[in-house]
């Protein structure tokens, strides 16, 4: 028997009475616009969102929103990158990327949150981009973290991460640094 389940057993050895488990009803935010509140909050947190419209170029909207990328990388179909991150031998080979353009699997209207399985080799390029790209599907928007929860499924890495806007923190001398742990921008394209 495990330490934890001897505490366990003797939790329930010694307790003296028993409730049954209150049934909570949760009455979570809903938004009228979905796609509207995730821009809207994917902005106030210091990242884009932007919709792709019908007929509109994919390649073209990600070369006007980052005209001076360099190096890019993506395994996306159809997206034109210089690398191929699944190619890479060690993540170190990403160091160095100017856009990292990934596939998302929904986003969170509530806090511009977007789940994103680990799609390629290396998880890295999630973080070591200068500036991150994510692609989503706009009919893949939930309303709060309580539905996110109940879809948020993980891939055969098993990695998978919220992401909502670019990386950011400040210090006790409320200095806020954009960039420090990961990518300094980020753009969800809704298509």
């Amino acid at each position: 028997m495990s330490n934890k389940e001897e505490i366990l057993k003797n939790i329930r050895l010694h307790t003296q009475e028993t409730y049954e488990m209150p049934l909570i009803t949760l009455d979570a935010i809903h938004y009228p616009d979905k796609v509207e509140q995730f821009i809207q909050v994917s902005k106030s947190v210091g990242g884009n969102a932007v919709v792709l419209r019908e007929g509109e170029d994919l390649n073209e909207l990600i070369r006007s929103l980052y005209p001076d990328a360099g190096k890019s990388a993506s395994n996306v179909p159809g997206i034109h990158a210089a690398i191929n991150p699944d190619d890479v031998r060690t993540s170190q080979e990403l160091n160095g990327i100017d856009l990292g353009i990934v596939q998302g699997v929904f986003g969170v209207a509530e806090n511009g949150g977007v789940w994103v399985v680990q799609n390629v080799k290396e998880r890295s390029l999630y973080f070591i981009s200068e500036y991150l790209v994510i692609l989503i599907d706009k009919d893949q928007i939930v309303d709060n973290m309580h539905e996110a929860y109940k879809k948020a499924a993980f891939n055969d890495y098993g990695f998978g991460c919220f992401i909502s806007g670019p990386s950011k923190t400040a210090d006790i001398e409320q200095a806020l640094v954009v960039g420090a742990h990961g990518p300094k921008g980020l753009t969800v394209i809704l298509r």
